[in-house]
């Protein structure tokens, strides 16, 4: 695999740095070509004289590029995002996610976040952070081909490497491929994680602008092993084991096993997989013009009234947990499961495919702005499981329909759509979101109001189907949610207060079993975030999250969240853009989850409180033009100078699960425009 990768990346780079020699391609990669050939090459004929070779100052107005993207059902362009100040842009784990410790592990949002979507559900979402989607899927546009190559390497042989690569070969027609590597070995035993991501995306524009298509197909692979945490906490503290990898662990524990970065394989833990083909065509009838640009070229203008729209997905989906050395007394303690003996092999597998086709009227009240409209639609959904026990297969009908009206003074901006579940296994779901913002001025930037009810079927973890119901009764009421929100967002700072209403919600007691929240959860939450000019170079970025509810509930969360960075920046020597400093967050003490190994799922319990230092990092980040560099020393928290001098006073994360020692991370992002 890493042979295949450093291939790929190396034709990707050649690829996209020949054409910025001007002339390689046409006097060959070793020389020969004319005179004129070399002259436009920018190197000197000077053969009949001397045989010193001289290049002319390069031009960095040739690689300007105009590129931007937008989201599958937005309206809205964006361009890339190629600030400094902040680490998270590179590193794939959320600065408020909570993780089991090693870069790909399972993990979960410190700020609360509920599952918002109504319909079918496999119920996995530890690896929510590291999946491709075709919601976050980017369709760009650029005036030239465009590659970012990245790479990072980490203490304990962690490495991630990162291609983006779009071009538009016609005006009208864009493509280009993601892929995302993450291997990390980690520092106890069976904590190796390997996860692959990658995606092919296209969009078409016909040449009268009435067609238009869009393409995906994308795949994630997890494959992450599970120890289970350590079998003693306080070995953490015994300075016989400053090596965490001798700890002994509950899981697949052989201490004489060494870290592998290119170990894929599982012998405990997790494989997950998912697949998406998507396809969309959408098809306009409206009022057509056109602008002669010169003699030669006219530009066509088309202004939709109607359009038809048909979109078509194959989904698949693999979640595995397996273990081929089970310890038998585990299990039975853990999972109330029996083993045929001691040391035997446990297997658990769902598996889905589901088909979806739908369909879609859209109407353009006011034919100049394309961000009005009025949209009404139905879907089909064929939903087959395929499981031990032998397969099923499902279906639903759903409507839904959207309004949207961003008025051309782009003052006021109004989103209503809904889905309701006709028939079929979800029959009932139903989501209802509202939003109203309005842009006051540059100084007092926006508002917005938002309402979101969400009536949704448990997830198909929940039921008896599922292999991963260890014995739990199936029959649940349906999940409601509602949101409330208020939120400002202006250049001093941006503000956000929230409030959730749960009823009927579904949790885990313990490792397997299964309960029914039957009162109202009510949880507040209030955020705001700030960038503080302290002096001329410094600056303090600084964001607060509070959270609050019921003690009772079986929602955890921390009541404050917090990060801060301390940031020397500025322009350097006129191209060098530097960012360094201290990087630190902090949680108070909470009843941190469990983790579920088997079924995926962090579980609720009330006997362990998490009381942590906060994470302390620091940092240096530098940007030259395109390419930028950023070093990182996190874990400076668990310094500890009881056992001598060493970094062993580790935050936990779960109960009998820790953060990692003191990491040095480094990595490079590299711009290339062709």
């Amino acid at each position: 695999m890493f042979k295949i990768v450093a291939t790929l990346f190396f034709l990707v780079l050649m690829q996209s740095a020949l054409p910025q020699i001007p002339g390689a391609l046409s006097r060959g990669m070793f020389g020969g070509g004319n005179k004129s050939s070399a002259s436009k090459a920018g190197v000197s004929d000077t053969s009949s004289k001397n045989s010193t070779l001289g290049f002319e100052h390069r031009d960095d107005a040739k690689d300007s590029i105009s590129i931007g993207f937008k989201f599958l059902d937005s309206i809205r362009n964006n361009k890339l995002d190629s600030s400094i100040n902040d680490f998270y842009n590179y590193f794939i784990v959320p600065a408020a996610q909570q993780y089991l410790g090693n870069n790909g592990s399972p993990g979960y949002s410190l700020i609360y976040t509920p599952l918002l979507k109504p319909g079918w559900d496999a119920g996995f979402h530890a690896f929510d952070a590291y999946r491709l989607t075709l919601e976050n899927t980017r369709f760009f546009k650029t005036n030239k081909p465009f590659t970012q190559m990245g790479y990072q390497l980490a203490s304990g042989k962690e490495q991630m490497i990162k291609i983006l690569h779009t071009q538009n070969p016609k005006p009208n027609l864009n493509f280009g491929f993601e892929y995302r590597l993450i291997s990390a070995p980690g520092f106890f035993v069976t904590q190796n994680t390997n996860l692959n991501n990658y995606r092919l995306f296209s969009n078409y524009q016909g040449k009268r602008k009435r067609y238009a298509a869009f393409f995906t197909l994308l795949a994630n692979t997890f494959k992450v092993s599970e120890n289970g945490g350590m079998k003693n906490d306080s070995l953490l503290d015994d300075k016989d084991f400053s090596k965490r990898f001798t700890i002994p662990v509950n899981l697949g524990g052989d201490a004489t096993i060494q870290p592998n970065p290119f170990k894929s394989s599982v012998s405990t833990g997790n494989v997950y997989k998912d697949a998406t083909f998507f396809v969309r065509q959408t098809y306009d009838i409206g009022k057509k013009d056109s602008v002669e640009v010169n003699d030669s070229t006219t530009e066509y203008i088309f202004y939709p009234k109607l359009r038809f729209q048909h979109s078509f997905s194959y989904n698949s989906y693999s979640y595995q947990f397996k273990d081929i050395v089970a310890d038998s007394s585990i299990y039975q303690q853990w999972y109330d499961t029996t083993l045929r003996k001691k040391k035997d092999t446990l297997m658990v597998i769902d598996q889905w495919k589901i088909v979806t086709n739908d369909f879609s009227l859209i109407q353009f009240p006011d034919t100049k702005n394309a961000a009005q409209f009025l949209l009404a639609g139905a879907r089909l959904e064929n939903l087959k499981g395929i499981f031990p026990g032998g397969d099923k297969n499902f279906y639903n009908i759903v409507l839904h329909g959207e309004y949207r009206n961003k008025t051309r003074n782009r003052l006021w901006d109004i989103l209503a759509k809904g889905e309701f579940y006709l028939n079929g296994i979800n029959s009932g779901d139903y989501s209802a979101f509202a939003s109203l913002s309005r842009t006051l001025n540059k100084k007092l930037g926006s508002v917005r109001l938002l309402f979101n009810n969400v009536n949704r079927s448990p997830s198909f973890l929940y039921t008896g189907y599922s292999s991963f119901n260890f014995g739990n009764g199936g029959d649940y009421k349906k999940e409601n949610t509602t949101v409330l929100k208020a939120s400002a967002e202006n250049p001093y700072f941006n503000i956000s207060f929230t409030n959730y209403l749960l009823t009927n919600y579904l949790y885990f007691t313990d490792y397997f079993h299964t309960a029914q929240y039957d009162r109202l959860i009510n949880l507040m939450q209030a955020t705001v975030s700030k960038k503080i000019p302290l002096s001329r170079r410094w600056n303090w970025y600084t964001e607060i999250t509070l959270q609050q509810t019921d003690g009772a509930a079986p929602i955890k969360v921390p009541f404050v969240f917090t990060r801060n960075r301390l940031a020397y920046e500025g322009v350097f020597y006129k191209n060098l853009n530097l960012s360094a400093g201290i990087d630190f967050r902090y949680y108070t003490s909470y009843n941190a989850y469990n983790y579920s190994p088997v079924m995926g799922q962090f579980v609720r319990q009330d006997t362990v409180a998490t009381k942590n230092r906060p994470d302390v990092s620091g940092f240096l980040h530098f940007r030259i033009k395109s390419f930028t560099a950023y070093l990182r020393l996190e874990n400076l928290n668990a310094i500890d100078f009881s056992n001598g001098f060493g970094f062993t006073k580790n935050n936990f994360a779960a109960p009998h699960y820790v953060y990692q020692g003191l990491i040095f991370r480094f990595g490079i992002l590299w711009n290339f425009v062709n």
